[in-house]
């Protein structure tokens, strides 16, 4: 047996998210950090090294990566190594391997890009201005100024951005992005954009734009903290809720990752105890924005109230045997397969006990523990999932890793184990939810009115 305890916590490997699932690959260098260059030389043995740590530390690596097309790019990306480059060009170089790795939990990037985020903005610098979503079109488009904040310019596309055609930029930031498939790597840019065109594009004191293909505006650099850092500590930001007419209720849940579990706990309690007050009959969870964290964020603090049966939070698995957890009969290395067999009990006794639907809405965004609790929600039929699908894998990785290389610095992480759904199915193999709703970054909430309009007990598509 799979003691369940090992994946309680399915950490942001990126995001994360946290969830350290969502957490990606950049750091800025302050305006007076001198260019340091690394040898062709200590830039191939990194690669080497990365290419290797994989083998030898990922428990599953046909589980998302397709490795004629990753040894092809890997081929390119040595190809290109034939000179001195500066950190940032070495991730720039390294990065392509990204999007081959096909996974929210294996990626190259530098470290403390947060803390050195802020402390470019600390020093005088600033980021590209405004917050930016990429379109079904491919188009990049401005959400809000920078930090969230409202501009006459929103909803405009970006067709060339300091003389340079919007679209190469687009394409060019998403052949460095690491994520499940293009259109979760085309949310995390969205969510990134700021980051990862500093990091390619260097961050200039004044941008000129061109909208729309019509007008060009000169713009100066923002000094606001980016809308996802500033969210990422604000406890009010990622977790809300709100009794609504009807009998419905909205539960914002930004991330499975927070500090403070009690301060949590005891906001989930006190939701479901105004929803008992008010005889709440339908209750929607935003999961949209959740990169994963800790499985007991949504044991105790969701399925504590919903859950009328015994469940598990997956099935089958592969791992990765590690000596801090190597059990007897293991050997450190070894790549171990198994079954969780241990069933999380529900709590029959709890007075706050949710009776009503239950629906998460998902986006590409949603993913690590928040896929696991979506699975689990589908599987034994606590409720149903509405939002965009086809993003991110059912059959997660998780226990994120990392390992420094050992020039570049550069950080690569990866999982030591895969789980399969509580099901055990294999199809669909991206996330579906029963309901498929479009979600439009200038108006969040219309997919929940939408989810709203439908009666209480409609029946499912």
């Amino acid at each position: 047996m799979f003691a369940s305890p090992l994946f309680h916590t399915v950490r942001r490997g990126s995001l994360a998210l946290t969830a350290a699932v969502l957490a990606s690959c950049a750091s800025l260098p302050t305006p007076s950090a001198a260019p340091e260059t690394l040898s062709p030389e200590a830039l191939r043995t990194d690669l080497r090294f990365a290419m290797e740590t994989l083998e030898r530390t990922h428990p599953d690596l046909a589980h998302s990566i397709d490795r004629s097309e990753l040894e092809r790019i890997r081929m390119e990306v040595e190809r290109t190594l034939d000179h001195p480059l500066t950190h940032d060009e070495a991730w720039a170089a390294l990065a392509r391997l990204n999007p081959a790795f096909a996974d929210g939990h294996v990626l190259i990037g530098p470290q403390g890009w947060r803390e050195a985020s802020r402390a470019h903005l600390a020093s005088g610098g600033g980021f590209f201005p405004f917050e930016v979503f990429l379109g079904p079109d491919g188009a990049p488009r401005i959400l809000s100024a920078l930090g969230g904040g409202a501009t006459a310019q929103s909803g405009r596309v970006l067709t060339r951005i300091n003389g340079q055609d919007a679209r190469d930029v687009v394409r060019g930031l998403m052949s460095r992005m690491h994520g499940d498939t293009p259109r979760f790597r085309a949310a995390l840019l969205s969510q990134r954009w700021w980051l990862y065109y500093g990091k390619l594009h260097g961050t200039p004191a004044r941008f000129e734009l061109e909208l729309d293909g019509t007008e060009v505006v000169r713009v100066p650099a923002s000094r606001e903290l980016p809308a996802m850092l500033q969210a990422e500590e604000d406890f009010k930001r990622l977790y809300r809720f709100e009794l609504l007419e009807g009998g419905d209720a909205l539960l914002t849940l930004g991330s499975f990752s927070w500090p403070d579990k009690a301060r949590y706990f005891a906001f989930t309690q006190d939701a479901f105890g105004r929803m008992r007050a008010a005889g709440t009959r339908r209750l929607v969870i935003d999961l949209r924005a959740n990169g994963g964290g800790d499985d007991d964020m949504w044991k105790e603090g969701i399925l504590r109230y919903v859950a009328d049966r015994p469940y598990r939070a997956g099935s089958t698995y592969l791992k990765r045997v590690q000596e801090s957890s190597r059990k007897q009969g293991e050997t450190t290395g070894q790549v171990v397969s198994g079954e969780i067999t241990s069933l999380e009990e529900p709590r029959v006794d709890e007075p706050l006990r949710f009776a009503g639907e239950v629906w998460l809405l998902v986006g590409p965004l949603t993913y690590s523990s928040a896929v696991l609790f979506s699975n689990v929600v589908q599987d034994y039929h606590f409720g149903a999932v509405a939002g965009v699908g086809d993003a991110v894998r059912v059959r997660q990785s998780g226990g994120t890793q990392s390992v420094v290389l050992p020039h570049t610095g550069l950080m690569l992480s990866y999982p030591r184990f895969v789980l399969d759904r509580p099901a055990g199915a294999r199809e669909p193999v991206l996330l579906r939810p029963e309901v498929v709703l479009d979600d439009d970054p200038l108006h969040p909430r219309a997919a929940v009115d939408t989810l709203l309009s439908r009666p209480v007990g409609a029946r499912l598509p």
